[in-house]
């Protein structure tokens, strides 16, 4: 009987411990639900232990208790983390010999991220650093931190990234059009949403796509890029006789940069520019990341360098342009955002510079690092965001997709001359 009554103590402590994980990583509706299958079984561990032990013993129960706990939260967890990524890609269904109807597919690749709370990009993050051997959040933490992703959903009501891709997406080829690229074809991709960059490229393949280009829409080449690239090399286009190029990252796009001199300009109203401060923050990746993927960094960097020149050139004061990190790496928005709130600035603006639409990061953790400053009510301070569908992006973008375009495509129709 005593055996009895410490395993019913371990069981309910590991049930607890199951749910808690489920409290903490669950879909935003199920979150009562959630609750109460946590606190059921511990407020029974509870009642179970006092009843049934004293003293000694039941400081024993307890202690059995809490093992059974960690046990199931650590279970939980550890399912929770394996769950794969399950997103459809479709099947290829183009004949080979087939040279398709002449148009060219454009792979308009991101970042992604899903509109409402959904961890999987976080869980194949997790995975890759797992794999490369950088320390992130403990194994056991996974849970909350997921959790404060959750939570940051909750605040901001959705995120806007998906919506505002699929807009820049159709702006693209629209300009793309305008520009004479009149047999062109956008097709949206995300690494860590839907579709994904190899189902875009079948969906391009199986329209009859003659040609690929890769929009790859972010800062630097980096570990995400790779993945991107990873997954579109293993559809075997070779086969079909389709060749596919790739445009590369936008850190030194000279009209991406400007693109920031004019957010800035129709912000700052009629101040002079010597009183508008800028605050530029960048993602960052941790330092042990730079030994495999040196050029995140230093894209993250050459794109904000950039854009200060070009708002030097523009007339703001050097001296109120300012670089911050996100995390990982120094110094943080907080710190810098409070130094340029005492340099005598009237106004302060930010952006999410590493941001190419709005996200949980530009809609709430940046925002967050720049409140924690504290600035005087008297100095308006305005957030700018991430890069979205203004005009100047949109070109920026075109214009790598057609650096690496044929003359052959521009104004042409049916199958190109040069393939």
């Amino acid at each position: 009987m005593a055996y009895l009554n410490w395993f019913v103590s371990a069981l309910l402590g590991f049930v607890g411990g199951w749910f808690l994980v489920f409290y903490l990583t669950v879909d935003p509706i199920k979150i009562a639900r959630a609750l109460l299958l946590t606190a059921v079984p511990l407020f029974l561990l509870l009642w179970w232990a006092v009843s049934r032990f004293q003293g000694a013993a039941l400081a024993g129960a307890a202690g059995v208790g809490i093992v059974g706990l960690l046990l199931g939260y650590a279970a939980n967890t550890s399912l929770v983390l394996r769950r794969e990524d399950d997103r459809d890609v479709p099947e290829l269904t183009r004949a080979v010999g087939d040279p398709g109807d002449g148009h060219t597919g454009v792979i308009y690749f991101t970042h992604g991220e899903p509109e409402t709370y959904d961890p999987i990009g976080w869980l194949n993050q997790f995975r890759e650093f797992d794999n490369q051997g950088i320390a992130f959040v403990p194994f056991l933490a996974r849970p909350f931190f997921l959790k404060r992703l959750r939570d940051a959903y909750l605040k901001v009501g959705s995120s806007q990234h998906r919506r505002r891709h699929f807009d820049m997406a159709v702006a693209v080829e629209k300009s793309l059009i305008a520009d004479g690229y009149n047999t062109v074809r956008v097709y949206p991709s995300f690494l860590d949403d839907d579709p994904r960059p190899d189902a875009a490229l079948i969906t391009a393949l199986n329209d009859g796509a003659s040609r690929i280009v890769v929009a790859e829409v972010f800062v630097s080449i980096s570990n995400h890029t790779a993945e991107g690239e990873d997954l579109i090399r293993a559809v075997d286009t070779e086969v079909l006789g389709v060749p596919v190029s790739f445009a590369g990252p936008l850190w030194d796009s000279t009209t991406l940069h400007q693109m920031f001199v004019d957010k800035v300009d129709s912000e700052r109203g009629s101040l002079p520019r010597g009183e508008v401060a800028v605050l530029l923050v960048g993602h960052g990746q941790p330092d042990e990341w730079d030994l495999e993927w040196p050029t995140e960094t230093e894209h993250e960097l050459g794109l904000r360098t950039g854009i200060i020149d070009a708002l030097v050139a523009a007339g703001y004061d050097r001296r109120l342009l300012d670089l911050a990190w996100m995390e990982f790496k120094e110094p943080k928005a907080t710190e810098r955002a409070r130094q340029l709130a005492s340099s005598g600035a009237k106004k302060i603006v930010y952006f999410s510079a590493g941001i190419s639409a709005e996200s949980i990061h530009s809609q709430y953790d940046v925002p967050k690092l720049v409140e924690k400053a504290s600035i005087d009510k008297r100095v308006d301070v305005v957030n700018l965001g991430a890069w979205n569908n203004h005009p100047l992006t949109i070109q920026a973008i075109a214009e790598r997709v057609e650096s690496v375009l044929p003359s052959s495509v521009r104004a042409s129709a049916g199958v190109n001359s040069d393939e």
